[in-house]
C-alpha cells in the first residue's frame, strides 16, 4: 500500500480544504467523505489499495476539520454547503462526476449529495451510515427520545458544552472514542451508549487492546484537534433540524448505483437501519461486516476493501481492469 499522500490545498466553495489525492489523475474519481470526530486520516487503509486498482481518490479534510479551512457559525456547515464543498471539489479537478463514499457524518453528506446534486454523483458507497427518509419531526425530537437530555447530539446543540469537557484532553478523547464495540444486548445499551460528553468526564484510561486505532494513529487525531479545538466539527450537528427543513419536499430516491455496508456491532448506526433502503434505493447492493462497531475503515479494513472494490470493479470498473 501506498504511504498516505500529502495535503494539497485547493479553493472550493469559498475556502480551502487539505485534500489527499492518491491514483492515476485519468481514473474513475472517487471521493473519500470522513465522519466525526475524523479526518482523511481515517481513510489511510483505503486510499493505496483503491488507488492501486486504478481509481482517483480525492480524500478531503472536511470544513472545520484537520488541515482545512474551519469557519466560524455553525451556519457556516449547512448541509447545501457541505455538498457544495464536495462538488466545488470536483470543479477544481476538472471532474463533471464522481463516486461518492462517506462513513459516519461523511455518509450524511454523500447521501445528501447524492439527492441534491445527482448529476455529480455518479454512485454512492454509505460505510455504516444508510440513506433514511426524512423523519415526520425534527432530528432533536428523536434523538430526545433515544437518549433524553444527555444524548450527545444534544448536548453538542449547547455552545461550548461539549468543547469544555474534551479540550485538553485531547489524547484521553481519541483513546476514549475509539473504544472497541460495546458488548451486551444493543437494546440494554441505550440510554447510557449516547451519553458521549457524560461518559467522558469519568474516563481515565483503557488498555490497549480495547481501543480499534493505534497510538501513533490517534496522535494525528489528537494534534489536529489541538489545532483547530472541537467546535467547528461539532457545528455539523448544530445543523441537524435546519438541514431537516431543508429538505422537506426533496425527493429522496436515488437512481444512481449504491452499495452499503453496515457494520453488525454499530450500536449507533445498527444494520437495521438500513432496512429503509430498497424503498429508496432503485439499485442497491448490501454487505454487514460481522463483529464490526462504528469505526470500520480501522476496525475491518481488509473486508472493507473487498466489498468496496468489488462493487467499483463490477460497477464502476477502472480502466485496464
Amino acid at each position: 500500500m501506498t504511504d498516505f499522500p500529502p495535503a494539497t490545498r485547493i479553493a472550493t466553495n469559498g475556502i480551502t480544504l487539505a485534500v489527499h489525492l492518491a491514483g492515476p489523475e485519468d481514473g474513475q474519481p472517487l471521493i473519500l467523505a470522513h465522519g466525526w470526530p475524523e479526518l482523511a486520516w481515517s481513510w489511510k487503509n483505503q486510499i493505496g489499495v483503491l488507488a492501486g486498482a486504478g481509481y482517483r481518490v480525492i480524500a478531503p479534510d472536511l470544513r472545520g476539520f484537520g488541515g482545512s479551512d474551519c469557519p466560524e457559525g455553525a451556519d457556516a456547515y449547512d448541509i447545501d454547503t457541505l455538498v457544495g464543498d464536495l462538488t466545488g471539489l470536483l470543479d477544481a479537478l476538472g471532474h463533471e462526476t464522481a463516486i461518492f463514499a462517506g462513513h459516519d457524518w461523511g455518509g450524511i453528506i454523500v447521501w445528501h449529495a447524492a439527492m441534491l446534486a445527482p448529476q455529480r454523483v455518479a454512485g454512492v458507497i454509505g460505510v455504516n451510515t444508510p440513506h433514511l427518509p426524512r423523519g415526520a419531526e425534527p432530528p432533536t425530537n428523536t434523538f430526545r427520545q433515544i437518549g433524553g437530555e444527555d444524548h450527545y447530539i444534544l448536548r453538542f446543540q449547547e455552545p461550548g458544552f461539549a468543547e469544555s469537557r474534551f479540550e485538553g484532553r485531547e489524547d484521553d478523547f481519541f483513546a476514549f472514542i475509539f473504544g472497541t464495540p460495546v458488548e451486551g444486548d444493543p437494546e440494554d445499551l441505550y440510554p447510557q451508549v449516547t451519553h458521549i460528553p457524560k461518559q467522558f468526564e469519568s474516563f481515565e484510561d483503557r488498555p490497549e487492546d480495547r481501543i480499534v486505532v493505534g497510538p501513533e494513529d490517534r496522535a494525528v487525531y489528537a494534534g489536529a484537534y489541538r489545532a483547530t479545538g472541537f467546535t467547528p466539527g461539532i457545528n455539523l450537528y448544530r445543523n441537524f433540524d435546519a438541514n431537516w427543513q431543508r429538505m422537506g419536499g426533496v425527493d429522496h430516491r436515488l437512481a444512481m448505483p449504491c452499495l452499503m455496508v453496515s457494520a453488525e456491532k454499530d450500536f449507533m448506526l445498527p444494520p437495521k437501519l438500513a432496512g429503509w433502503m430498497p424503498a429508496l434505493c432503485k439499485d442497491v447492493e448490501f454487505q454487514i461486516i460481522e463483529g464490526c462497531g462504528h469505526w470500520t475503515m480501522w476496525e475491518a479494513p481488509e473486508v472493507l476493501n473487498a466489498h468496496m472494490l468489488d462493487w467499483l470493479q463490477r460497477r464502476f470498473p477502472a480502466a485496464g481492469n
